[in-house]
């Protein structure tokens, strides 16, 4: 239930701000808007002000929204209002219109992170865990428990690290553009710094996924190797392992932190079986050797170990907040990389060198509606975030039936002093529609597959 609230709010505010752009926009070029409707359908509620021209409906199918102006190509319009219409309005009106709908998706992007900024939050410290074996990082010199000060991507100036989400989204947007990163580090005592260089370059993976992280090496932030609630009757309680024991060792490999100890665990398997190991551990301050035999379990297609016990304590937390000038800027930044990194993703796809598996429908985006708004408001906030600037890079696409299919016509119109035909007009529509179903079809197929995957 929770799921489909989430998805059902955040639909139908991003669909609102789209077409309230428009209509803000319309009635400022002075244009006669008719109806104002979010969804389509069967009318759920009408209101109209007093002496308002515009109708405001609320339909039955959520799943778009449209503003009707008033429009000569459409109906016939009275010679007293034809200086309304839409169509009889300057280019730079008409292209101003179209543009106003993505522009609200894109300032509302903005405003939802700098809230964000300016509320602040609690995020994962930027302190490292130990990498991943044969990763960037590990080939890079990492350990584990380093504390990133600043990063700084092909020589340009240095930027403080406030958090390791921070950290992740700038390691991730720069292995998509194979841009290598330097790395300002501290070791575990808080040191003088060293300089890491991490050759994202190098890189050759076409998916935001997991396993570009797990390639990276830094795909979680520094958590101490603590066994917490443990599962009656598994393999840790057999053992006699408590909660709150810290654990040192495993067999002949030294543990590091929780992700370490994770990974461990996950690879304990000789012939599809559990292999015992024995465990030191502290417990209340004094070393402890127990044995410990994880259990084989089938996880999808892979075949894991595990110990039925939470592994691993919650990473150092670091209050991020920001003023109001410096919180709204760098929701603004934060909008730009994001759309920078929408447009570079899609135009990786076109092109064969980004998996179509990227994209996603209405499925996967319901999920994460749901999740984010089970972690809590700001999360919330940053999904929808992200969503409003996915709608409004997404509608400025130079592709027929969307908004920026329009501005390539007024373009068109613009360069050659003369409109796009009606014959071609049509013939672009219905390339854009069959361009849109396609892709369509694809994010449904890519939920599906996620869904039972």
């Amino acid at each position: 239930m929770l799921t489909l609230f989430a998805f059902l709010t955040a639909l139908a505010l991003l669909i609102t701000v789209h077409e309230y752009g428009h209509y803000r926009m319309a009635v400022a070029c002075g244009v006669k808007v008719l109806r104002f409707s979010i969804g389509f359908g069967k009318t759920l509620w009408r209101w109209q002000p007093q002496g308002s021209p515009t109708e405001f409906v609320i339909a039955v199918l959520p799943l778009g929204g449209y503003v009707r102006m008033l429009d000569g190509r459409e109906s016939p319009v009275e010679e007293g209002e034809k200086h309304l219409a839409f169509d009889t309005k300057p280019l730079l009106s008409r292209a101003a219109i179209v543009a106003a709908g993505p522009a609200a998706n894109l300032l509302l992007a903005v405003l939802l992170y700098a809230i964000v900024n300016w509320s602040g939050t609690q995020m994962p410290a930027a302190v490292l865990a130990s990498p991943e074996p044969e990763s960037l990082a590990a080939r890079a010199g990492l350990l584990g428990q380093e504390r990133v000060l600043s990063v700084a991507v092909d020589g340009r100036s240095w930027e403080a690290v406030d958090s390791f989400e921070m950290l992740r989204w700038t390691l991730t947007r720069n292995a998509l553009d194979q841009q290598d990163v330097r790395l300002l580090v501290q070791g575990e005592g808080h040191g003088t710094g060293r300089e890491i260089l991490l050759r994202l370059s190098s890189l050759n993976h076409r998916d935001v996924d997991a396993e570009l992280l797990r390639q990276i090496g830094l795909n979680g932030p520094f958590t101490l190797p603590l066994i917490g609630d443990l599962i009656a009757g598994h393999a840790a309680e057999r053992a006699g392992l408590q909660k709150g024991d810290m654990v040192r060792q495993v067999g002949s490999t030294p543990i590091i932190d929780g992700q370490q100890l994770r990974r461990v665990v996950r690879n304990s398997l000789q012939e599809g079986k559990g292999v015992a190991a024995d465990w030191t551990v502290l417990r209340a301050g004094q070393p402890l050797t127990l044995v410990v035999v994880p259990e084989a379990r089938d996880e999808g297609d892979v075949r894991v170990a595990r110990i039925g016990a939470m592994v691993g304590a919650a990473p150092e937390l670091v209050a991020v907040r920001y003023g109001p000038l410096d919180g709204l800027w760098r929701g603004a930044q934060r909008t730009w990389e994001v759309s920078s990194l929408t447009l570079s993703m899609i135009g990786k796809m076109l092109v064969g060198q980004a998996s179509l598996k990227n994209l996603s429908g209405p499925v996967t985006v319901a999920d994460y509606a749901g999740k984010s708004a089970n972690m809590g408001l700001t999360q919330y906030l940053l999904f929808l975030a992200l969503i409003s600037v996915s709608l409004g890079v997404l509608n400025l696409l130079p592709l027929p039936i969307l908004d920026g299919g329009h501005l390539m016509y007024y373009l068109w119109e613009g360069v050659t002093r003369r409109a796009v035909s009606e014959l071609w007009m049509v013939r672009l529509q219905r390339v854009g529609g069959a361009t849109l179903a396609l892709m369509t079809c694809v994010a449904l197929y890519n939920d599906i597959v996620r869904l039972f995957d």
